[in-house]
């Protein structure tokens, strides 16, 4: 096994797996179409859709990740009587945001938006039933909350005076916490140990949906890593365990069993249907003869196979030695269909595809860096790039089939064509190091083979404002996902919750 391929393993407990469940009070099949679940692993591409054998197994059923939703503010008439239990109760005095605010009206809006930022993401939102503003409701409220264990509180806070009471529920309610504090609902800066502190996402801003959006996304996403298995396959199968900061399980399987599936599958005419189909689709098909297009989908046939034995969310596999075997293409359309799968056993840039598949749902494309040093630019290639890099639904990209780039035999990859001016960044989670890297960018062109070498697609990036583009370098297989500032957002607000560092040129 490589370097890369070893790098954090050392570090996994060992775990004995278990088979999670939906829990009553939410429609199983409303959740997995609103998470993006229902049919990922299914929605193989209309060429290949004539026989299902080489379709993975619909991932195994998850719970939806539940938050509790609490206002803070005080209704006007308990200020207007004196009763607000703050310094400024005697003199009757609204605070910030003051008395034209309407913090019903503003609560009924906010509550309509999460129920549909909820609803569409699949989190079970419980809000409370009124808004908080006295001690003893908010100590109730607390233990109440702590008693149901939920994987996260947002807490909207509309009342300068209750700042204090907002951390105090943000860090003892739940694992984590989104904290919502209006512009304008506060007095001079907003208060440090809200806007520096790790284990929760702040957000201090105008109305701005999309953070909220961004907090529920990385609430989902952690909630459905530490219910996720991750199938590796190298040459020897090995003990159970867990990623101890994602919750992933990670399972192993040897080489030989899916060499031997692989060898066991026939080429008969529905397989060769399939395969020519694919290579119909391509723009040109170079120097790569049919028999390597059947093995192709013997490949793709083989990984739904080993997917569904062990009942996998995500396969990483020691694949450059397996000859005809390799499964570049099989990965390629299970990416593109938010199936991650992951080049050479290594774990970090397989993990990084699964976290991305849940906050941006998309596909990522795991590469190998290089750097042209004389213009300062970022180059990527590898040799599973999906098709369709902004979901299932999303376009499909043109491409080229040509050879694997290190070696014989001549088994196809695919020569996807970025598109020029497209916005991306760059991630990578760094296990063991609680690390999260997120670099913003955008693409110039995919460079021509030659004059660059590489690997079959290949993408060449302007990294924003970065003076030594060697300095994003975190070692192999970074992942490139399409993407913009906003959704650079998301990972940093997973780092902020779940207290990663959070590297690179987001400002």
């Amino acid at each position: 096994m490589c370097e890369s391929c070893e790098t954090g393993i050392e570090r996994l407990e060992t775990h004995r797996s278990t088979q999670p469940h939906i829990r009553e009070g939410v429609d199983r099949r409303s959740f997995l179409a609103a998470s993006g679940a229902l049919g990922a692993g299914g929605l193989i591409s209309t060429a290949l859709a004539a026989d299902d054998a080489g379709m993975p197994p619909a991932p195994r059923e998850k719970d939806p990740a539940r938050v509790r939703v609490v206002f803070l503010y005080p209704p006007a008439q308990v200020v207007n009587d004196g009763q607000m239990e703050d310094s400024w109760r005697p003199h009757h005095w609204f605070t910030w945001p003051g008395n034209q605010f309407q913090p019903e009206t503003q609560q009924e809006k906010f509550t309509e938006v999460i129920r549909q930022i909820a609803g569409r993401l699949g989190v079970k939102a419980e809000f409370a039933p009124e808004a908080i503003y006295q001690e003893a409701k908010a100590t109730a409220w607390l233990e109440e909350t702590r008693a149901s264990k939920p994987d996260a509180v947002l807490i909207v806070n509309f009342w300068n005076t209750l700042s204090k009471l907002t951390l105090q529920l943000a860090t003892e309610a739940a694992p984590t916490a989104i904290v919502y504090h209006p512009v304008g609902s506060n007095h001079q800066l907003p208060p440090a140990d809200l806007r520096k502190q790790d284990g929760f996402y702040y957000i201090h801003s105008i109305e701005n949906w999309d953070e909220i959006e961004r907090g529920l996304r990385a609430v989902r996403a952690k909630k459905m890593l530490q219910q996720s298995r991750l199938l590796r396959i190298g040459p020897s199968a090995g003990a159970a365990a867990v990623e101890p900061l994602l919750g992933v399980e990670i399972a192993t399987a040897p080489a030989d069993e899916y060499n031997g599936i692989f060898d066991a599958i026939a080429i008969d005419d529905a397989l060769k249907r399939e395969a020519m189909a694919f290579k119909q689709r391509a723009t040109r098909v170079v120097d790569v003869e049919d028999d390597y297009f059947f093995d192709a989908i013997r490949a793709h046939r083989t990984v739904a196979e080993m997917m569904r034995r062990y009942q996998a969310d995500a396969i990483t596999i020691t694949c450059l030695l397996l000859k005809h075997r390799k499964p570049c293409v099989s990965f390629a359309l299970n990416n593109g269909n938010l199936v991650p799968c992951g080049c050479e056993n290594h774990l970090d840039g397989t993990l990084t595809q699964m976290l991305g598949r849940w906050l941006l749902d998309r596909a990522g494309f795991m590469h190998n860096p290089e750097f042209d040093t004389s213009e300062n630019r970022y180059f990527g290639a590898h040799c599973t790039c999906a098709v369709k890099l902004h979901g299932p639904e999303g376009k499909e990209q043109s491409f080229w089939i040509r050879p694997f780039f290190h070696q014989l035999p001549k088994t196809p990859a695919l020569d996807v064509q970025w598109t020029p001016g497209e916005q991306v960044l760059v991630a990578k989670y760094l296990t063991g190091k609680n690390t999260l890297v997120c670099w913003k960018g955008r693409v110039i062109e995919s460079p021509a083979s030659p004059p660059t070498g590489g690997c079959a697609t290949r993408v060449l990036v302007e990294i924003d404002q970065l003076r030594d583009v060697c300095d994003m370098y975190s070692g192999t297989h970074p992942i490139m996902f399409c993407g913009n500032a906003g959704d650079a957002r998301r990972f940093r607000a997973f780092a902020r919750m779940y207290r990663l560092t959070f590297e690179g040129n987001l400002a």
